[in-house]
């Protein structure tokens, strides 16, 4: 049947090709097809007498395939089909599978049959027509309708498949639109992410994708975010692929704001013929735009589905920081990154909890830490509020004195008795693991190697949940162990012996005799990424040299839906690209070296005994942040680790990029052949991309936070978010507009012109002799730092990556200023003073 002229008959088009046929006759515009209806299927079933068949083999989905493979269509069909075909001019054309019980109010049965795009001959098209029909017997496909349980009794008898066949559109843009907000539910807010090329790379959450926020009543475009949209679905001869999106394109718009109202008016006009929510698949040919399909939204729009699924700060009155955690982890984390996350802070945190607060949690989905639960640990064991300020600066930067410090209400002698066994036992492990630190950390890089090919080698799905169970995640555990020993073998000298110094021989002294730790324990991992860089640009080493020692590090490290640097050849060419060899990080360190000498000559001529005591300290204090560096660096290292175990699976089950919106136990469960829930993976993933289209948050949060809420505000603040308090009331009295202030992270004092950089991946923009302004940074930053002249962060404190990159290059950087990225503009000229932690704007950008 034609899509413009078929009948409106659910049980003969399926959910999909009803949904099409329905569109199209209220004049939406929908590429041209037509439809193999399920009596087609049917008569296939009753020819070769597979009905019974099928049944007896519920069981064992690959032998049904194996019938479908073995038994050809009817001659009669195969004429009609061609003569279909033949009549829409043979173009290249889109094969889609339309089920009966699909795209249901209760069941949207997303993704449970098979599409086939590029298809572009006549036997092509009818082996997808046949694996069309197949797709309906997959164990995944099978499992979900018992669990939706559609009447038991004909669950699979009743069943019926039909297949559309419509002209693929050579989309230059495509992408999902949701008629009300996919996570608060908001039937007034039109959601649109938007791609270069074909939709499969948004459908899949391959790429990330602009997004455009329509108000529906007034159908104005009220926010957009543009992404760095890395890759792109095209057509190939044989089918689509993955590619490279062109650089010139990567971070332009993929739709325009009058295109975006435009199909936000299409998507009024569905939800109107649905009378209900839908999510729409779009394409753009030009300055045409294509309805590809429709459905009601049965995922995440239902009245009793919590807005705002992923915040902890719902739980209490405390108050929570991204200092330290948000520069490792900067971004929403994926389900499965975030319970690997999670395994990981329970054996490094241990002993930071107050049961049942724990000390870490997600603020709508981004990692934050609880400073309440830290706050009142200390309190139980002595330490006043003030002292506790005073310790946690350097760490998590200056909490101001207006921010009140709640604390959990918690008994003392509860606390002690649930701590204090915990306590006992990882101080005596860490005692333990010390002593074999190195050996350990000199061993792992081989491990993981072998692990990621013991992986790879892996094809009984069974067989890979073991080698989780067994093998795996002792392995994740003993890794964190070792940070865990790395951490707790200084105590808390790692922040009181810098403070000590800054107190005797001020910031600059101090910061200069800080950097420079390689001249008594080696260089810091921190630079290595840096360091493999240079060295393979150079021809010292080989790529196989550099994935193997430093390309587990990048900037979203810790997201193990992300390819490492060694996964992609395109990022380490594009690193190569914009190292300037005139400006190698080496001759940073040899100056920032002579300053270092100068300093402790100072010292050493003014306070010769002083200056020998910390010395020694100082050598001590070097070791324990180069062993920290290493243990953190393996950890990264084990995560790629895991990320290989989630594509591994993703491949043995068929769940795709599903998998990264599971947990890790849900991950082994779909191994050991229970059907994940694939209406949660819907929700989780329109949760992450609701949550990703949202700007970074406060780096301070006191009290209950609702992002969507704060992020509408225009008055919002970066810097910190109070509930109850407005942003004007909040504003510190007299703040001078032209100055910006922040924490000293590294001394030194330098004038130029700002570049204000969103995420990593826009690093070629940074220019030689700029000041990076960002929110953020991280080990993957690291090859920007020697083209700054000098770096200034909104999140940040004096032990943070920013400021101790920066005191090893000899780079002036502020950091921690909390609004730098909503004050500071690209092409503003400014003066940095990393001595005091004052940005200061001498000319504003025109």
């Amino acid at each position: 049947m034609p899509i413009a002229e078929a009948a409106l008959d659910p049980a003969e088009l399926g959910g999909k090709a009803a949904g099409l046929v329905r569109l199209a006759a209220a004049g939406l515009p929908v590429p041209d097809g037509f439809v193999i209806t399920t009596r087609a299927y049917f008569d296939y079933l009753d020819e070769h007498g597979l009905a019974p068949r099928i049944e007896r083999l519920l069981d064992d989905p690959e032998q049904i395939a194996r019938l479908f493979a073995e038994h050809p269509l009817p001659d009669a069909l195969v004429a009609d089909v061609l003569e279909a075909y033949a009549d829409l001019g043979e173009p290249a054309v889109a094969v889609r599978s339309s089920a009966t019980a699909e795209d249901l109010p209760e069941a949207s049965f997303a993704g449970q049959q098979e599409t086939y795009l590029n298809i572009h001959t006549p036997l092509a098209l009818l082996e997808a027509v046949r694996r069309c029909w197949a797709s309906l017997w997959t164990g995944r496909a099978i499992a979900y309708r018992e669990r939706q349980r559609l009447d038991p009794g004909t669950t699979h008898r009743a069943l019926g498949i039909a297949v559309v066949v419509q002209e693929l559109v050579a989309a230059d843009a495509a992408g999902i639109m949701f008629t009300a907000d996919p996570v608060s539910g908001d039937a007034d807010l039109i959601e649109i992410d938007a791609a270069w090329g074909l939709g499969e790379a948004v459908v899949g959450g391959e790429v990330s994708a602009d997004t455009f926020r329509v108000h529906g009543p007034s159908g104005t475009l009220v926010s957009s975010v543009i992404a760095d949209k890395v890759v792109m679905t095209v057509r190939g001869r044989d089918g689509t692929h993955t590619r490279p999106v062109p650089a010139r394109r990567r971070r332009r718009a993929a739709l325009e704001s009058g295109q975006a109202e435009q199909l936000a008016a299409l998507g009024r006009r569905i939800a109107d013929l649905y009378e209900a929510p839908v999510d729409v698949e779009w394409a753009r040919r030009g300055d045409e735009l294509y309805i590809l399909q429709a459905r009601p939204i049965t995922a995440g729009t239902s009245r009793d589905r919590r807005p705002d699924p992923w915040n902890d700060s719902r739980h209490g009155h405390f108050l929570w920081t991204n200092t330290n955690v948000g520069e490792a982890m900067p971004d929403v984390l994926t389900p499965a990154t975030w319970s690997m996350v999670q395994l990981f802070l329970h054996d490094v945190m241990a002993t930071s909890s107050v049961p049942p607060y724990l000390s870490y949690g997600r603020v709508g989905g981004r990692i934050y830490l609880n400073l309440s639960v830290a706050a009142t640990l200390s309190r139980a064991v002595g330490v006043k509020e003030k002292r506790f300020r005073e310790l946690t600066e350097e760490v998590f930067g200056r909490i101001p004195d207006d921010l009140p410090l709640p604390l959990v209400d918690a008994p003392r002698l509860t606390i002690l008795q649930s701590v204090a066994p915990v306590a006992f036992h990882v101080l005596r492990s860490a005692a333990r693991d010390i002593r074999r630190l190195d050996r350990y950390l000199a061993a792992h890089p081989q491990l993981c190697v072998e692990r990621r090919a013991q992986i790879d080698r892996i094809d009984d799905p069974a067989e890979l949940a073991r080698l989780w169970r067994t093998t795996i995640l002792p392995e994740f555990h003993t890794v964190s162990w070792m940070l865990s020993a790395a951490t707790r073998s200084s105590g808390i000298s790692f922040v009181t012996t810098r403070q000590r110094l800054q107190r005797l021989v001020g910031d600059t002294d101090a910061n200069a005799i800080t950097a420079g730790l390689g001249a008594h324990s080696g260089e810091l991992a921190s630079l290595g990424l840096l360091d493999g860089l240079e060295q393979l640009a150079a021809g010292r080493i080989d790529r196989k040299t550099f994935n193997s020692t430093y390309a587990h590090r990048g900037p979203h490290e810790f997201e193990i839906a992300t390819p490492r640097p060694g996964e992609d050849p395109h990022w380490i060419d594009e690193q190569l690209a914009q190292l300037d060899p005139d400006l190698s990080y080496r001759h940073l360190i040899e100056n920032q070296n002579e300053t270092r000498d100068a300093a402790w000559d100072r010292l050493t001529s003014s306070r010769p005994l002083t200056a020998r005591s910390l010395r020694h300290q100082l050598r001590i204090w070097g070791t324990i942040a180069r062993n920290r560096e290493r243990a953190r660096s393996e950890i990264i290292r084990y995560f790629w680790v895991l990320r290989a175990f989630a594509l591994r699976a993703a491949e043995l089950t068929g769940l795709g990029d599903d998998v990264f919106f599971l947990e890790a136990e849900q991950i082994v469960d779909a191994l050991e052949g229970v059907a994940p829930d694939h209406d949660q993976i819907a929700a989780a993933r329109a949760a992450y991309v609701s949550y990703r289209a949202l700007p970074a948050y406060p780096t301070l949060i006191l009290g209950r936070f609702d992002p969507f809420a704060w992020a509408a505000d225009p008055n919002r603040r970066t810097d910190r978010y109070v509930e109850g308090g407005s942003a004007e009331a909040a504003e510190a009295a007299g703040t001078d507009g032209s100055v910006v202030r922040g924490f000293p992270g590294s001394a030194g004092t330098v004038e130029g012109p700002v570049r204000v950089l969103v995420d990593a991946a826009h690093g070629a923009d940074l220019r030689a002799g700029e000041v990076l302004v960002t929110t953020v940074t991280n080990v993957g930053w690291t090859p920007l730092f020697p083209r700054a002249v000098a770096v200034v962060t909104d999140v940040g404190a004096p032990l943070s990556h920013a400021a101790i990159v920066a005191r090893e290059l000899g780079i002036p950087a502020v950091v921690g200023c909390g609004d730098a990225t909503m004050r500071l503009r690209t092409g503003d000229r400014v003066r940095v003073d990393g001595s005091t932690g004052i940005v200061t704007v001498l000319e504003a950008a025109r």
